[in-house]
């Protein structure tokens, strides 16, 4: 069976060593993605072989960074969330190869938008509160709206997510994943309804209502009106 997957985004208040932690790992993830974009230019102007995200971290860790300690400083952040932004970086790639876009940019500080991102690797990640969530490097930190993130207690996971920063406040967007007796369990008070053309509703219980203004009745009622109409005119 198919999970069902929904995403929040809600404000959180990091201490002030956890914003430290955040600049630092989004500044790196912006250097690392920067650092892909020039590597695999410079290797295309050279004609050599275009390198994939996969690749690139393999010659980062075991080649480039044992030869260069200076930038031994990436290995600091959140592996996974340098991990994710090389993979975005392959992504443009893609794109700009397919036709779908122009070549990457370079992301620049203040004026991209880079994010930390992160995922559940074990039980005691992202686990949720009502108050507050559980982030891989940054531990506990405080929601400001107070059980608007669905929490680990009511059977809710969160499978992965990223932290992000605008105007100076921090923001974390949580992909979750949904019990199956939050979805098939008719006692359940949530209910979500599909308003369509077609059909007027059909509601996520099974049941389907038909669309009135297609009744048959309504339409004869519509006949009538254009032939009073057309009699006086």
């Amino acid at each position: 069976m198919r999970k069902l997957l929904k995403s929040f985004k809600t404000e959180i208040h990091p201490t002030e060593e956890q914003k430290v932690r955040i600049h630092k790992t989004i500044g790196t993830c912006r250097f690392i993605y920067n650092f892909y974009l020039s590597h695999n230019k410079e290797l295309y102007q050279n004609g050599e072989k275009f390198m994939s995200s996969s690749k690139f971290r393999v010659w980062l860790n075991h080649e480039y960074l044992p030869q260069h300690p200076e930038y031994l400083w990436i290995k600091e952040a959140y592996s996974k969330a340098v991990t994710q932004a090389v993979n975005h970086g392959q992504t443009a790639f893609k794109k700009f190869f397919d036709h779908e876009s122009a070549f990457p940019k370079f992301k620049k500080k203040g004026r991209s938008d880079v994010k930390m991102y992160f995922v559940k690797n074990n039980p005691k990640d992202c686990r949720c509160e009502r108050h507050r969530v559980n982030i891989p490097s940054l531990g506990w930190v405080r929601i400001k709206e107070k059980g608007y993130i669905p929490t680990t207690k009511e059977g809710y996971t969160i499978k992965s997510g990223h932290v992000s920063m605008k105007a100076g406040r921090y923001y974390v967007s949580a992909l979750i994943e949904i019990p199956d007796n939050k979805t098939a369990d008719p006692s359940n008070e949530g209910i979500g309804i599909d308003l369509g053309l077609k059909d007027f509703a059909i509601v996520s219980n099974g049941k389907t209502y038909k669309n009135i203004n297609k009744s048959a009745r309504l339409k004869k009622l519509e006949k009538r009106l254009v032939r009073e109409q057309r009699c006086l005119s």
